[in-house]
Parts: C-alpha cells; structure tokens; sequence
C-alpha cells in the first residue's frame, strides 16, 4: 500500500456508511485524516458506525446536518448510492469541494495495476470471468469494486505484481477523479438507472468516465455491437480493442466457424462452452480480449470456459430434478436482462418473474414469450405481468403469493426437458431486501423440491 499523504491532517466527510463508507473511513484514518463520518441510519441500528464511533472517529448518524460544510471540510467522500441531489453533496458542489467514492481513494494508496469493467448488464458475469480466467493462468488477481468486495479494502493489500479485477457501477464511476484502469471494457448500454441519473446521456457519459484518464499506454474493450458504447468509446484516448458476436474482426474478439477468436487465432469451440446464453458470448469475448492482453494462456481460458457455469444469481445452474432444470436469475432486475435469460434457452421455459412496481409495463418482454409455455407471477407487478402474458396468447399463468410458492407452482405445470427460471424483471424491495435474498429463497425451495 502507498501511504500517500493527500489526506494527511485534512478534514474529510465520510457521507453514507454500509461497507464501502465503512472501508473509505478506516482507510482515511489510517493515512492521517480527520474523519467525520455521517449516515442517516441511528446509530444504535448502525454496528458498522458505532465500530468507527469505538476507534475514536467522530461519528454523526440519524440525519445529514447541513451545517456540517462549515467545518473546513476539505473533501467528501460519499456512497456511490447517495444521489447528487443530496443537499448536503449540492452544497458541496457550490462551494467546489470535491466529491469522491472509495474507489479513487483504491487507485490512490494502491501498488497494483487495475482492471475496470462497466456496462448496463454482464458485469458481474464478465468480472469473475476475467478474474477466474487470470488467475488460472497465475497472475495473480483480486477482484474487487460492485462485485461485493470493496476496492480501498482490497487495495491496501495488493502487491506491484497483482491486479485488481473491479466491476464499477455509473454511480461509483461519476466519483473518481484520477482512477485510471490499464484495460477499462464497456460491455454494452441500456436505458437504467434513470431516476438516478435522468437521462441515458448522463448515464452514458458517467459509464464513459472509465475512460478519461487512460493514455495511449492503456486499453479500452469496446462492444462493437453497440452503437452508443461506439460512440463513448470516442473518448477514450488508449488502444482500443473490439468484441462482437456478428461481425468477424482481425484485431479483437469474435466468433467464426463456431468458435471463438481473438485477432486470428482460434480460443475455444462454442459448444464447448459450459456457460449459456448468447449475451453470455458478449461478456466471453470481453473478457477474452483482457485476459489475452494480460498474457493468459489459452489452457488456462479453456479450463475455465468449460467448467464456470455462471454467477451466483445470474442465470445460475441450480439443480436437475425429473428431467426440469432450475435456474436462478434473480439479479434480472430489469426487463432487458429477463429478455437476455429467456433468450439464453432454446427449450420450453417456465419464468417465474414479479417484483417492486416502478411504473413500468411490461410488453417488451411479449416478444421473448415464443418459447415460455408457462408464466409464474408473484409481486406488485404480477397483474401487469398476467396482462402482457395474455397479450402473449399465453394460456398458462399461475399468481401466487411468494417466490417459495412459484416453485411449487412451476414444477407443477413443468414436464421433463422444461427450464423452470426465476428472471424476475423486477427489483426485489417489495418482497426482499435484495436480490440475493430473492434468490437464496427460490434455491431453498428448489432442494425441497427432492
């Protein structure tokens, strides 16, 4: 770790706990910086705050005091969650106070090179691909970021001859000021993220911050598919190198005569592929490019191609029971990523989908419903489901109450040879804290299927 003096004796806001507020403080006090943290969640319901509280940190939970700006503070810095309508973040940004997250101060104390990766859907999916793939191939990586491991955590470890993998969000990228990735990807973008960021412009130009401080001595993967993700890339000012699942390229990632390439050299049969999915072949394909840049051998992509069957909560492979195979996809929080799982199968689907209610219908998915010979819904959204399952001339539509229930449900209208899939389309906060949870009941309810 660098002990870098940036901070040294300064007074820093720490605005919003969980694990990245809760890492970022201990950080700043470790490099000598007069930290105040502050969180709306009371402290007596906050062990992470009243942890900080105990190693003599200043610690001010239960409501975010405006007045807190007039104490000298020198930077914030804020959980990538907290919106930059937060009054306390608009006063900042009146009085030019910068506004950081924890990942900038990753880049800042760490000896290792990193490895960003963004983008509307697959990130996950394409980081732990990245990260298994290097380190099959022994180079050493740490994974990092979104992925659930926080970055100035794993930072402070990292040595000049690792890398740290990092999925980043938009949210976390609009708060960097000099991270700087030696292979940044941008997988692809959708239309998300819009009460955060307002429009899909901002939303793209924030995904698009991966990019501004790397130099010709860096890498950009670029999704040659995508049209917006085209025309970010414009500003990007590294190497650039494409994937594409259509069309075949001489100096990037692609697929020909069924198997996959990377600048002219056949990497791996696509049938060989354990996992499934065309939108999976887009995360591959990135993913290829950085590994291969990295120097992996392409055993060591191989190994990990045919064996890695997906992500927990990510069109995960569950289980086998009477010919039904279960999958669980609760991280589909929106319509796009459910299009993409049904997608991924060529058999008869039963989709078990439902969730928090923001506003939206849900006719974008009648098109994917070809192959869905039957429809569980649990949820605020389950009559707007049923609605465009009937648009569908779907004849078979179960409402249950629960997830658990959908189960039951499902296996009941399912026969041999079926993919019984939970791909909610949904956020899960009207049932479940998170999609975790969500999806941690579907696999329980699934072995008590047996």
């Amino acid at each position: 770790m660098k002990m870098i003096t940036d901070y040294e004796g300064k007074q820093i806001l720490v605005l919003g706990m969980a694990k990245s507020g809760f890492a970022a403080s201990v950080l700043l006090h470790r490099l000598g910086a007069k930290v105040i943290v502050n969180d709306m969640k009371p402290l007596e319901e906050n062990p992470l705050a009243t942890k900080l509280h105990e190693m003599g940190l200043e610690v001010i939970c239960g409501h975010h005091p405006l007045d807190l700006l007039e104490r000298g503070i020198e930077c914030i810095v804020k959980n990538p969650g907290i919106p930059y309508s937060n009054p306390i973040l608009q006063k900042a940004a009146k009085k030019g106070i910068p506004i950081i997250t924890e990942v900038e101060l990753a880049y800042k104390v760490s000896e290792a090179p990193f490895v960003g990766i963004t983008g509307s859907n697959g990130k996950t999916t394409t980081t732990t691909l990245i990260f298994e793939m290097l380190n099959q191939g022994n180079k050493h990586p740490l994974i990092a970021g979104n992925i659930g491991t926080v970055a100035c955590e794993v930072a402070q470890t990292a040595k000049a001859d690792n890398v740290i993998v990092t999925e980043l969000s938009s949210f976390q990228l609009m708060g960097i000021q000099e991270f700087r990735p030696k292979i940044a990807v941008l997988l692809n973008l959708f239309d998300a993220h819009l009460d955060y960021h307002a429009t899909k412009k901002e939303y793209g130009l924030a995904k698009a911050s991966l990019f501004k401080n790397q130099t010709g001595d860096d890498y950009s993967i670029i999704n040659a598919d995508d049209d917006d993700v085209m025309e970010l890339s414009k500003l990007s000012k590294a190497k650039k190198i494409y994937f594409s699942t259509s069309k075949v390229l001489q100096d990037g990632a692609c697929i020909k005569n069924g198997a996959l390439y990377f600048k002219g050299e056949e990497i791996i049969k696509v049938q060989d592929i354990a996992l499934p999915g065309k939108h999976n072949l887009q995360n591959i394909l990135a993913a290829l490019c950085v590994v291969k840049l990295w120097g992996t051998p392409n055993e060591a992509i191989e190994s990990v191609l045919q064996t890695f069957g997906g992500v927990k909560h990510r069109t995960q492979y569950v289980t086998t029971i009477d010919g039904r195979k279960f999958y669980n996809d609760s991280k589909a929080t929106n319509i796009l990523a459910t299009q993409a799982a049904i997608s991924a199968f060529e058999q008869p689907v039963i989709l078990l989908a439902g969730g928090l209610d923001r506003g939206n219908a849900f006719d974008e998915l009648i098109p994917y419903f070809t192959h869905v010979k039957a429809l569980v819904v649990f949820g605020q959204t389950a009559p707007k489901l049923i609605d465009a399952g009937k648009q569908a001339g779907m004849k078979q539509i179960k409402h249950v109450d629960n997830v658990e229930q959908a189960v039951q449900a499902a296996y009941e209208l399912s026969e041999s040879g079926d993919i019984i899939l939970l791909s909610p389309a949904c956020a899960s906060w009207d049932q479940f804290k998170t999609f975790e949870e969500r999806g941690d009941m579907f696999i329980q309810a699934v072995h008590k299927l047996v």
